[in-house]
């Protein structure tokens, strides 16, 4: 028995297969010729660009648009010039041979991204690693794995495995994989998900535990990986794996349904996505709105800020696609650790708590006022609502607000259509902000609770740092008892309140924001049809007779198992 970390739902039984390590030492040779060297090194760049391409025609036409773009990313490396001419000047100035020329630059990069506290940031690090592996492949004329020509069921095996790799899978015979590195927001647990392919990471030392043909389960929601299990093993698993598959469809049975507990208390159950690709998914999983579009994710990727006409586009798409349900965006929250090259940030010692988000547009108003004239034009094309992040004290929401009013005289005075009535909210993230939350609620129309981060604000832990994530707990009595306190007074001042957090989707975590009143649940498009199921379960009125209980209890592990008792009593 091998405990990892469930990064895709599912259970699979089947042999495993693993994927042979390509040991390459790559050897610093000088070089007598050039421009010879640096012509290889541009021919190993179109021939990784063609086969680039060739993996993204695939995905797009298997999988999905959103999974495709991950290959427009790798191609966008290819072609940037940063990452380019610094192979062509290492290759100039230090006379060496393109394979180690790649492999400098790239550990370089990969750095850089690793220490980057996002997981958003730490993708771009395996998008390198991805892509200069490929380009490394080519000049030493090694073939990489292919996934597609299996010929039998497995369960691929692999200390990790590239969004190329999980791209390439012939679904009818790969049916999970496991991987010893990786981690649940990786593109290639994201691409795993959407083909639906259980997996399971996280697993050390895998390739000296697991080998060919080996018999395997994997269990995707617990992170359990079994080698070589008896006949009564198997046979347990295999009715965990039919119940598991019955439990899916009862929950695809509450995709248009509303979201009402067992006693009649209605909540909203609303989706996070990034980008207006994402919008197929949320419909798809019965989404009653959108609670969070991150629109950072629109000005990453790219060498310049995006316009104003693009943005509206992008949001005007969006609040179209979701006609009358509710999309909640949030302003830009880049700075610190989300690395935007052409804005020219300075490197910070503690980017969390740094020059971000609305600090940042508040002393850069030109791009904040591009974003909010696009805002509110695309505000008539639908319901949308406008959120400020990372607000920490009052000044900050008063001038927030202030620009966006002149704004709208400005578009008034133009003609230019908008609604009048936009909802205007703000993200509780902060304890400072927690604290104050009955003098904020008087300003606003709505709270959205950035659970992550008030989290790791309140206790003080990296949630990045594995010596102490133990100590990142949803369950802590002090973050819990600000959350109870966001709301109520939220409520007082008539207002609502979300939660767009990993908290929101927490199924353990559910029943005492229910109780608590929370109004809005925000989550992954993938968790919401369980969690409805989830409500439809609990009776809020009973619980809530138990939250003054909880709310006194001074360890997380203990109120997490109280909270498990009473609900299981309940459902």
């Amino acid at each position: 028995m091998l405990s990892g970390i469930g990064i895709s739902p599912g259970i699979v039984l089947a042999k495993a297969k693993v994927k042979k390590e390509h040991n390459i030492e790559i050897i610093r040779e000088s070089i007598k010729d050039i421009n010879a060297e640096i012509d290889r090194f541009h021919e190993a760049i179109e021939c990784s660009k063609k086969q680039i391409k060739e993996v993204r025609d695939k995905t797009l036409a298997e999988i999905g648009e959103k999974e495709a773009r991950i290959f427009d990313a790798h191609e966008l490396i290819l072609e940037d010039v940063t990452f380019t001419d610094q192979v062509i000047n290492k290759i100039k100035d230090c006379l060496i041979n393109s394979e180690s020329a790649i492999k400098e630059v790239s550990n370089n990069f990969i750095a850089i991204f690793n220490n980057m506290d996002d997981a958003y940031m730490k993708e771009k690090a395996s998008d390198i690693k991805d892509v200069s592996e490929r380009v490394i492949y080519n000049l030493l004329g090694i073939e990489q794995c292919d996934f597609n020509s299996m010929t039998e069921e497995v369960i691929v095996v692999s200390k990790d495995l590239t969004p190329s790799d999980t791209a390439s899978f012939n679904k009818d015979k790969v049916l999970g994989f496991i991987t010893e590195f990786g981690g649940k927001t990786s593109h290639t647990a994201i691409l795993a998900r959407t083909l639906e392919i259980p997996a399971v990471t996280g697993i050390n030392d895998l390739l000296q535990k697991i080998k060919d043909d080996d018999f395997l389960i994997i269990d995707g929601n617990s992170g359990q990986v079994i080698v070589n299990p008896d006949n009564e093993v198997i046979k347990e698993y295999e009715k965990k794996k039919s119940e598991y598959e019955k439990q899916l469809l009862v929950y695809k049975k509450y995709k248009d349904k509303k979201t009402i507990s067992k006693d009649g208390i209605n909540v909203e159950l609303v989706a996070n996505i990034g980008m207006p690709s994402d919008i197929k998914g949320v419909l798809n999983n019965g989404a009653e709105g959108i609670g969070l579009f991150r629109t950072e994710f629109l000005f990453m990727d790219r060498d310049r800020l995006p316009t104003e006409e693009e943005q509206f586009e992008a949001y005007k798409e969006v609040v179209q696609k979701m006609g009358d349900k509710p999309v909640v965006i949030r302003t830009i929250d880049i700075g610190g650790d989300k690395e935007v090259p052409y804005l020219c940030l300075p490197a910070e010692m503690n980017p969390f708590l740094g020059y971000r988000a609305i600090r940042m547009c508040l002393d850069r108003q030109d791009m904040f006022r591009t974003q909010l004239r696009a805002l509110l034009r695309a505000s008539n094309y639908g319901n949308l609502k406008i959120m400020f992040p990372m607000i920490s004290n009052i000044d900050e929401i008063q001038e927030a607000k202030k620009i966006l009013e002149e704004i709208r005289v400005d578009l008034r005075n133009n003609g230019i259509l908008f609604n009048e009535n936009i909802e205007i909210g703000m993200m509780i993230e902060i304890p400072s902000a927690a604290i104050m939350s009955d003098i904020f609620a008087k300003e606003v129309d709505f709270f959205s609770i950035g659970s992550n981060d008030l989290i790791q604000y309140t206790v003080a832990v990296d949630r990045g740092n594995d010596k102490i994530a133990s100590l990142y707990d949803e369950f802590n009595p002090a973050v819990l008892r600000l959350i109870n306190s966001i709301i109520k007074n939220a409520h007082n001042e008539g207002i609502w309140v979300g939660m767009c957090g990993e908290a929101a989707s927490n199924t353990e975590l559910i029943p005492i924001l229910l109780a608590m009143g929370l109004d809005e649940f925000s989550m992954n498009a993938s968790s919401l049809l369980q969690a409805r199921y989830l409500i439809s379960q609990l009776s809020v009125n009973d619980i809530k007779q138990e939250l003054p209980q909880i709310l006194q209890m001074q360890k997380g592990k203990q109120i997490q198992k109280y909270i498990s008792k009473i609900t299981n009593i309940r459902k």
